[in-house]
């Protein structure tokens, strides 16, 4: 599983990163975690607003940092 987090760095996608980093942990699932800072790519997701997160390339969620309960669930359900 590929995990992305969208965003240019702010303090939210730092936010995102970290949330997510501790949802794969809690769930030791096999995935990797990667930060996508380059505009033209995160705009190439559609995402209007970041930060996003990007499930084995899918778009899941963009414009607010989730709870840790919140991420667990969107990886849960994308492992089907």
């Amino acid at each position: 599983m590929i995990i992305k987090v969208l965003g240019p760095g702010c303090k939210n996608c730092k936010n995102l990163e970290r949330v997510t980093r501790e949802a794969v942990g809690e769930l030791g699932v096999d995935a990797t975690v990667e930060k996508v800072e380059d505009y033209p790519t995160i705009v190439g997701y559609g995402v209007m607003s970041t930060p996003a997160l990007v499930i084995d390339e899918k778009l899941v969620l963009s414009g607010r940092v989730p709870r840790t309960a919140e991420v667990r669930e969107l990886i849960t359900a994308a492992q089907g």
